[in-house]
């Protein structure tokens, strides 16, 4: 009888970045009233969730790189249950909702405001939320703020998010101490742009960051989410003090997007190359930090010159984590009719370069840390059987091989034997006999 009366089940799904992820588990618990939750599509026969069919399913999609990843998903979600309710939410732009549409007419377009409406949750965007569902039992995900103050010409995400919108530094330093205390061992502050968090309430990052760490004690570490240069310069000084704190990951996410003067204003990013680099050397500074940033090939009107630029500043600056994205035009962004379209085949040559020129940064980088003694934390099961990903304090990923199972959430202390482009290779050392492992 019990089974007559089971709820049924809910696939959340998320794409995209870590405040996309955060939305996602906020929605989840929303669901949960009604539903039995599971993150993902589910597959293969390890529970019973895997086998069972959704009755419905969220898709909190991406689409700043274009629409063809969320339109894979929404296709996966139909042939592996035909019949399921869909939800879609995220950065779902017009011609984006328009292609779904010609797809099928099962679909629900919504936002976490709106279900947050439906359900009466009077709290701002889930900061006293009490139900600790989430993907993963010890990461806990805080969105700080939605929106941003830019307008860069080639972003469609602004125009799904809005402006800025900054959660209060009280709600947030709650939320984090609840994770903290359901047994995250990690806590990823993420929004938009975190750069500009508190500007419309009169503070700032580093300010929200000092208050977390003078009023959450434990043993977890805090990743910062990406900060657009143009905002932390503004409070560069004070940002550069936290990660004096061990609780604090020695890593961020700024995104410079080209090196060319020239690109940059016709983004309309609002910083100078200039900008990027003397935060990035100013971070670079500090002892074995992990630098990661964003850019962009093939804007339109972008040189040989331009590009060489942005080549430049890459071996300049010299960041362990890159994304290099090759332009693609997004409707009702400014630059979606700019002149001077470089062709696809000169895109896929320039980020091949830059591509190339990274690796060999990143694994120059990573090398640094070989014989290096490291405490880290199991995150997840590596690709090949018996090997596990675990992160060190600088959020670099750490591969380890186990003849026993591990755990995550688990510590250990590891010697970094070898470095790849993007990973370092660690070796267990056993703890003392008779010691407690």
């Amino acid at each position: 009888m019990e089974n007559a009366y089971k709820k049924p089940l809910l696939a959340v799904i998320s794409q995209g970045c870590s405040a996309n992820f955060g939305d996602g588990e906020k929605i989840a618990r929303i669901f949960a009233e009604d539903y039995r939750i599971v993150f993902g599509i589910p597959n293969g026969a390890t529970s019973e969730s895997d086998t069972e069919k959704p009755a419905a399913f969220v898709l909190n999609v991406c689409t700043v790189k274009g629409n063809a990843g969320a339109l894979k998903l929404l296709r996966e979600a139909l042939n592996k249950a035909p019949d399921a309710k869909i939800f879609i939410t995220g950065c779902a732009p017009k011609d984006f909702r328009e292609e779904v549409v010609k797809i099928t007419d099962k679909v629900v377009f919504t936002s976490l405001k709106e279900l947050q409406q439906e359900k009466e949750c009077h709290a701002p965007h889930g900061a006293h939320d009490d139900v600790p569902l989430r993907e993963s039992p010890l990461v806990g995900i805080v969105n700080i703020e939605e929106g941003c103050l830019d307008a860069c010409a080639y972003c469609s995400t602004r125009l799904v998010k809005g402006r800025l919108q900054s959660y209060p530094a009280a709600a947030i330093v709650q939320q984090v101490k609840k994770l903290i205390n359901d047994g995250c061992v990690e806590i990823q502050l993420t929004g938009q742009d975190c750069g500009c968090y508190g500007f419309d309430t009169g503070t700032n990052l580093a300010e929200l960051v000092q208050q977390i760490l003078a009023e959450v004690p434990g043993n977890y570490k805090m990743r910062l989410g990406m900060g657009n240069p143009r905002h932390m310069l503004r409070y560069a000084d004070a940002l550069l003090k936290s990660f004096e704190d061990d609780r604090v990951y020695k890593f961020i996410h700024l995104p410079v997007q080209s090196g060319s003067e020239n690109i940059l204003r016709a983004m309309n990013r609002k910083h100078s190359a200039d900008d990027y680099v003397m935060l990035a050397e100013a971070f670079n500074a500090i002892p074995q930090f992990t630098l990661s940033t964003d850019l962009i090939v093939g804007f339109p009107g972008e040189t040989e010159r331009d590009f060489q630029d942005t080549l430049d500043i890459l071996k300049k600056t010299r960041p362990t984590v890159c994304n290099i994205t090759r332009f693609v035009p997004r409707p009702n962004t400014p630059a979606y009719n700019m002149a001077g379209a470089v062709p696809d085949e000169i895109k896929h040559e320039r980020s091949a370069a830059l591509a190339e020129a990274f690796q060999k940064i990143a694994a120059q980088n990573n090398v640094r840390w070989i014989g290096t003694t490291e405490n880290v934390v199991i995150e997840k099961n590596g690709y090949r059987k018996g090997t596990y990903i675990a992160r060190n304090a600088a959020y670099r990923p750490v591969a380890i091989a186990s003849e026993r199972p591990l755990k995550s959430g688990e510590r250990f202390t590891v010697t970094i034997t070898a470095a790849e482009p993007f990973a370092l290779i660690g070796e267990i050392i056993p703890a003392p006999r008779g010691s407690a492992e």
